[in-house]
């Protein structure tokens, strides 16, 4: 098949253009800076250089390409900025979505994110409501995740991955990314918030698959334990050489319940690698802190 995959370079669609070239796909790489166009190309795509906030050069891209399926990997994450990521969401998967069915293309796989339900006792499961009346920066995040849901639901078929949080080489949960280093100088304390992880190898891997999945569903992409901040932070600060988290106080946030991925082990095929945290934890202590 011929895919479009917006949002190439980024933690997951670096990760998905080897294994699609490995599945014989012929891959169009989406990225705004040409700096990164001969490291696709050495991967076997072929990059194309436009903005996702720029409507006719991502028009004038898609059309090109010609894409049977396009994949929305689009983030702006690299900062910490959730308005800039969550401005992406809503602009570029609108004008994702414009240029898709201008250009005929009936089937899109888009990112989203696990951590946008209402509140609740148990794991969220895909049939919970958003939590669109969340206040302050949660707010703007799943305002954003909503939008983009919205607007991919306009395609004659479409599937919508609703990521665990990643951690894997490249992430905020590598020794060198954000949350380490919030780690390393104290500032990471062990809540009772729940929280669902995947491994970016196996969130990569989820969104290939996805494109022979039955259409029109979003599907929690996760691993398998949920877990309180008391439970996964000290494991994650001995990981990356912080030492043990600060106290916390008790309670948990009623949105912070972890999400449920019974639908995608049971029904689409997909099983994570690392099914949990703790083992995929124990293997970033290997991992190198690169700056």
């Amino acid at each position: 098949m011929r895919i479009f995959l917006a949002g190439a370079t980024g933690v997951i669609g670096r990760r998905m253009v080897p294994l699609l070239v490995e599945e014989g796909h012929e891959v169009t790489a989406l990225t705004r800076r040409p700096d990164r166009a001969a490291a696709l190309r050495a991967s076997g795509a072929e990059p194309v250089v436009a903005d996702a906030l720029d409507p006719a050069s991502l028009a004038a891209a898609v059309r090109e390409a010609a894409p049977d399926i396009v994949m929305h990997q689009l983030t702006d994450l690299a900062t910490g900025d959730f308005a800039a990521n969550a401005a992406l969401r809503r602009q570029g998967t609108r004008n994702l979505v414009d240029a898709s069915l201008a250009a005929g293309v009936r089937r899109m796989v888009a990112q989203s994110i696990a951590w946008i339900y209402e509140a609740g006792d148990e794991p969220a499961d895909e049939t919970a409501p958003l939590d669109l009346a969340a206040p302050g920066e949660r707010g703007t995040r799943v305002a954003g995740a909503a939008a983009l849901e919205s607007a991919v639901q306009e395609m004659p078929e479409w599937i919508v991955l609703r990521y665990g949080e990643f951690y894997g080489p490249g992430t905020w949960y590598a020794p060198d990314g954000l949350v380490a280093d919030m780690a390393r100088a104290g500032r990471l304390a062990a809540k009772d918030d729940v929280v669902s992880f995947v491994h970016a190898d196996d969130a990569a891997t989820a969104a290939v698959l996805a494109l022979t999945w039955p259409a029109d569903c979003a599907v929690n992409v996760c691993d398998d334990e949920p877990a309180p901040g008391r439970e996964w932070v000290p494991a994650f600060c001995a990981a990356v050489g912080a030492l043990p988290p600060p106290p916390a106080d008790a309670g948990r946030q009623g949105w912070a319940r972890g999400a449920d991925n019974h639908f995608a082990r049971k029904h689409l095929g997909w099983a994570p690698r690392y099914p949990s945290w703790r083992d995929g934890f124990a293997g970033l202590a290997g991992d190198p802190v690169t700056r």
